[in-house]
């Protein structure tokens, strides 16, 4: 019998989407996806492009918000105020 939990979602995690500007191109996806994936608690950072989304999948308890929003602004781009689309 296993006791593994593989296919279990890791409840304490959250995604948000959040809506980036000034993105127009490949090295502008790379570039604000590279930036929030490197922070601690962030498990997968994906840039929509074509519509200008970012979407984060995180865990609250070791990163927040602002330091998400920080990190895009960082790179060189800038989060609208409020939040996209929130999924859990």
């Amino acid at each position: 019998m296993s006791h593994c939990d593989c296919n279990r979602k890791d409840e304490s995690l959250k995604r948000l989407t959040l809506v980036v500007t000034g993105m127009s191109c490949g090295h502008c996806k790379k570039a604000v996806e590279d930036a929030v994936k490197k922070l601690a608690g962030v498990q997968e950072a994906v840039v929509d492009l074509k519509e200008g989304l970012l979407t984060v999948t995180f865990d609250p308890q070791k990163v927040a918000l602002t330091e998400i929003r920080d990190a895009v602004v960082g790179a060189g781009y800038e989060v609208q105020p409020g939040r996209k689309k929130k999924e859990t």
